[in-house]
């Protein structure tokens, strides 16, 4: 349309000079109604009342379509303000995803594309004979942090796994951070650990969003949990730089620490001693478990989990005992 009304005014104005003016001038003889000129004159006239009443048109509608666009930007930013969930630290309105199920996505902290089912054939008896004396230490450390933690929780195991999950998630964050600025100031590629660490502290913080649905933490276990972090946050981060084979031989003892838990939290759960409650809605999601899943399901998937980061863990330490490193030798694949 609007190339129409162009060519109208292009003829209206440049038709005059190209074939004649449409009004006879002063002292030249007028135009023959049946003639060329009356034609070329009838034609112009048509030509400039078309333009000007599709110009007329278009501009109707470019302010109808306005107006209803602005209708409808009114309204959905009303509907906005009523339904939707907006991230409390960006300030935005996330993209609506959705389950296999065709489900709302509910959850802000994972994707479904990120869910996954935990190898649960893993061995869980397999433990590392500490030998040489760095060993040794990293073993009667960890053994030497279980006791006050057996005193304190008793056999709550909900509370103990909310608080063993808020340390787990610690080493590799710290381990991750430190090989990738290791990375950029050595200008060398990192072999994949950084994304193996970051992944396996992520893991962990999602054991401990699972748990937060299952216990609800007394303001004394809150206050321990700052004070645990803070304390175990730095004295990691100054033994990750000191040894990394030691940090993560801890780790590695932590997990096989974490996986005699989970066992005995099993065993209390099939024994009647804890109710063996509907598992929480972001478990079944995060590890896919069925609908009717239990707490028991939940407790041997993230038990899965855990002997999987305590084998990542000792292969790291045993790649530092044979004077390799993490940069030139590639992460276990696939080790959630």
């Amino acid at each position: 349309m609007r190339s129409r009304v162009a060519g109208s005014v292009l003829l209206r104005h440049l038709g005059p000079r190209v074939f004649g003016p449409a009004t006879p001038a002063s002292g030249s003889r007028p135009l023959l109604v049946g003639g060329e000129g009356g034609m070329w004159a009838r034609l112009l006239a048509t030509s400039a009342a078309e333009a000007a009443k599709e110009e007329v048109a278009a501009s109707k509608d470019n302010v109808a379509s306005t107006a209803a666009a602005k209708a409808e930007a009114v309204q959905a930013a009303k509907e906005g303000e009523k339904g939707a969930v907006v991230s409390s630290y960006w300030g935005i309105v996330p993209a609506k995803l959705v389950n296999k199920d065709g489900a709302e996505w509910k959850w802000s902290c994972f994707r479904p594309w990120e869910a996954y089912t935990s190898d649960t054939s893993i061995d869980l008896t397999k433990h590392h004979q500490p030998k040489i004396l760095l060993d040794k230490i990293a073993y009667w450390t960890v053994k030497s942090l279980r006791v006050p933690t057996d005193i304190f929780f008793q056999r709550r195991y909900g509370c103990r796994a909310m608080m063993l999950e808020t340390v787990a998630a610690v080493p590799g964050m710290v381990g991750g951070m430190l090989l990738h600025l290791r990375s950029l100031r050595r200008f060398e590629h990192s072999g994949g650990w950084i994304r193996a660490l970051l992944e396996e502290a992520e893991n962990e913080r999602m054991h401990l969003m699972t748990f937060m649905e299952v216990a609800d933490p007394k303001w004394y276990e809150r206050a321990l949990v700052l004070a645990v972090q803070g304390v175990f946050f730095n004295a990691y981060f100054v033994g990750y730089l000191l040894s990394p084979k030691f940090a993560h031989r801890v780790v590695g003892y932590l997990e096989e620490e974490a996986i005699h838990s989970y066992t005995e939290f099993l065993r209390d759960l099939e024994a009647g001693k804890i109710e063996n409650v509907p598992a929480p809605r972001i478990a079944i999601d995060y590890w896919r478990l069925p609908a009717d899943a239990t707490l028991k399901d939940v407790v041997t998937v993230v038990r899965a989990d855990e002997a999987h980061h305590r084998d990542v863990n000792h292969f790291a330490a045993d790649i530092h005992f044979q004077g390799l490193e993490l940069n030139k030798t590639p992460a276990p694949l696939g080790y959630h």
